[in-house]
């Protein structure tokens, strides 16, 4: 297992790799040092590496989705090796939602064919070591609400990278817009 950590437009990333395909994405954490000692944790025996061609165009294409380019990641490699099963097929389907798009938790639990685990897909995607490529941030709450976020800056970011891809979602204006003033106030 390698790593390399990289500067995009929010912060320090982070992504580790095996022979199989990327294993893992670290978005920023607050502080500087604390995201490749995250990701040192959840990748215990990673070696900090120059990463091969695939993984530097997958580095690239975050850089530039980060830096508010639209860029697919669908096709990057994963090794889900070590992913529960269910985890799995909940990522399966997210990477499917075109950038631009969403789904929410309760519409992947039912492309699953369980359509009472939308909570058991709100907490695997929770767990989602893939962050961008496997596109969490796309998957909305019911009636069109953002929802959660487990990264750096939480909903904010979330609704940054949706803007990002093109997207519209119930909350947006109320995250970036003034509310509109009536009359005498």
């Amino acid at each position: 297992m390698e790593f390399t950590l990289f500067d995009t437009a929010i912060g320090r990333c982070g992504i580790a790799w095996s022979n199989h395909g990327v294993t893992g994405v670290q978005l920023p954490e607050p502080r500087g040092p604390e995201t490749p000692a995250r990701l040192l944790r959840r990748f215990p025996g990673a070696r900090e590496a120059p990463p091969p061609p695939d993984v530097q165009r997958a580095v690239d294409d975050i850089v530039a989705l980060l830096s508010g380019e639209p860029r697919r990641l669908d096709a990057i490699a994963l090794d889900m090796e070590g992913v529960p099963p269910f985890h799995r097929q909940v990522y399966e389907v997210a990477r499917t939602i075109p950038p631009g798009a969403t789904l929410s938790y309760g519409e992947i639990a039912a492309r699953l064919g369980e359509p009472a685990l939308a909570r058991d897909v709100g907490q695997a995607l929770g767990e989602n070591p893939f962050s961008l490529m496997v596109p969490c941030h796309r998957v909305i709450a019911a009636g069109g609400k953002l929802g959660g976020f487990s990264a750096r800056g939480g909903v904010t970011t979330k609704l940054r990278l949706l803007r990002i891809e093109g997207a519209r979602v119930a909350d947006q204006l109320t995250l970036f817009e003034p509310p509109a003033r009536t009359r005498g106030t």
